[in-house]
């Protein structure tokens, strides 16, 4: 039988500036050059955006004035390390894995640039061996979450006995830029917030099965999600199109990947979905042919931290691994490409 990779710890992390939502909504009015009427128009982004308050590496009032790439760099290099040194603690004492016994480290992160990268900056602070295995991944987006899932899984079957760390850190806030007053912008400052997540992963002990992985990229569509880089840092690139797509691509994707392993959907016993805004999470819920509001955890996280990105998919798993629910569950999301991302889990 091939090895079974195993998930022996899972935490996560947020910044320590909490951001009320009605606090964010006020704030955007006198951060966008728009017309009063235009604004107006948009303000319902935040009221309906079913989040009631999200974490920053800044506080709001950073937000009013303008920053420059060596800022943001900086702040970033500062955060993102100190928010993974914080997750990975707590995964390693839930699992009681000694620093030592680590092989290998996956970082996954879209929201700033370190060279270094993080690990290594990383290391620096905890008593990682010095021989450790390092994989930085970049630009996968929200869907980072879950492909760095698989990515770190691949490597713990590939070596037995291979302890595999997954980090992954997202520092949305960074990415804001005044002056930037695109719809997309606007969007982007009712839906985003900041987290990491830290997960370990092994073919040892116990946990739950990690099965197969897979992903799907459509064709056309580098137009849906990403980055826009600019002179001063990195512009959202945000379709309104997403819940569209979701609701009319997302289900012919899903079975074509479950097809290729003999999974029948009715074998799911539950989904572990990105929730990417309140919209999305109700598409998801028309692909899936789920009932309006069955996605409860997905929505939980959302509404108290906001969408993070990449490691929210993993707040979601952490919520609904402490209801015991038996698998296999379906982890999914939505990343840059546009790709949607699969990882099955079974049971403990």
């Amino acid at each position: 039988m091939p090895p079974v990779a195993r998930l022996r710890g899972l935490t996560t992390a947020v910044p320590s500036h909490a951001l009320p939502q009605e606090d964010v909504m006020a704030a955007a009015g006198h951060l966008f050059d728009r017309p009063p009427a235009e604004l107006d128009r948009l303000m319902p982004a935040y009221s309906n955006a079913g989040i009631a308050r999200r974490h920053s590496c800044v506080p709001l009032d950073w937000y009013f004035a303008r920053h420059g790439w060596h800022e943001r760099t900086a702040l970033f290099v500062e955060h993102a390390p100190a928010l993974l040194a914080d997750a990975t603690e707590r995964c390693l004492a839930s699992a009681g894995m000694a620093w030592e016994q680590i092989d290998a480290i996956v970082t996954v992160s879209s929201t700033g640039i370190a060279t270094p990268s993080l690990d290594a900056l990383l290391m620096e602070r905890l008593p990682f061996r010095r021989d450790v295995m390092r994989l930085p991944v970049f630009g996968l987006g929200c869907a980072g979450g879950v492909l760095g899932f698989s990515r770190a899984a691949e490597l713990a079957r590939a070596a037995p006995g291979r302890n595999v760390l997954l980090l992954v850190v997202e520092l949305c806030a960074l990415t804001f830029r005044r002056g930037d007053n695109s719809k997309s912008n606007v969007i982007a400052t009712a839906l985003f917030g900041d987290g990491a997540a830290a997960a370990l992963i092994s073919c040892d002990g116990d946990g739950p099965a990690l099965g197969p992985a897979g992903e799907y990229t459509w064709p056309g569509t580098l137009d849906v999600m990403g980055w826009h880089v600019e002179e001063d840092g990195l512009g959202v690139l945000f379709s309104r199109d997403i819940p569209t797509l979701v609701r009319t691509q997302f289900r012919p994707a899903m079975l074509g990947f479950l097809a290729r392993h003999g999974i029948a959907p009715a074998e799911i016993e539950r989904y572990v979905c990105h929730p990417g805004g309140a919209k999305v999470i109700e598409a998801l819920e028309d692909a899936l042919a789920l009932e309006p509001g069955s996605m409860t955890e997905a929505r939980d996280i959302l509404r108290l931290y906001g969408n993070m990105s990449a490691p929210t998919a993993l707040f979601v798993l952490e919520r609904m691994l402490a209801t015991r629910a038996e698998g296999p569950w379906l982890m999914t999301a939505l990343g840059p490409g546009f790709t949607a991302a699969f990882q099955l889990l079974g049971s403990r």
